[in-house]
């Protein structure tokens, strides 16, 4: 049996490193805004790439049954990324890149919130529809990872990951969905 002992806890350390190091407010304005978005009946739109991608429909899970479920004020989470045919009809007949962007120019509105989740913080797709979002008006965040990267900057909002490890990044966004679950759901009682 090979042993992976010291690859495990290197990575547990980093993880628990990057952890300690999560700005707490970010997150304590995160929730903030899903709170907002639920008491005023807005729609919250979500989005990624690849492990993101993957992200973004958990949320959309976990939103809208896990904490909804049985109660009178209910999320109305929608992930951009799920509906396959959509994003590749724009991918193929258009660009990938606008393949967000297009999807929020049918449904997004001032107000409602729209969440870009991007380990790097460049991806074109996600950077294009925050940009729209915030040109009419609706509220938005960045998910990030590394630095943070463009969407960092160019999202109203930001909870940044702060570490250069994709996969760190992306635990601690799950890590985020769930923290933020799990309070919403401690007050929605």
């Amino acid at each position: 049996m090979i042993n992976f002992i010291t690859d495990i806890e290197s990575y547990f350390e980093k993880l628990k490193m990057t952890i300690d190091n999560v700005d707490r407010n970010e997150i304590n304005t995160f929730i903030s805004l899903l709170l907002k978005a639920r008491d005023e009946g807005r729609h919250i739109f979500i989005m990624g790439n690849g492990g993101s991608a993957a992200t973004a429909s958990h949320f959309v899970c976990d939103f809208n049954k896990g904490v909804s479920y049985g109660k009178d004020r209910r999320f109305k989470f929608f992930c951009l990324n799920d509906s396959m045919a959509t994003v590749s009809a724009y991918s193929n007949d258009v660009a990938y890149e606008v393949a967000f962007l297009e999807q929020l120019k049918n449904f997004v509105e001032p107000g409602d919130l729209v969440i870009g989740i991007s380990g790097s913080g460049n991806s074109k797709n996600i950077l294009l529809a925050i940009e729209y979002a915030n040109s009419i008006g609706a509220e938005t965040i960045g998910i990030t990872g590394y630095d943070g990267g463009k969407l960092k900057l160019l999202a109203k909002y930001s909870v940044n990951a702060n570490t250069n490890d994709m996969q760190i990044s992306e635990d601690m966004h799950m890590i985020l969905n769930h923290l933020c679950m799990k309070i919403i759901c401690k007050i929605n009682n």
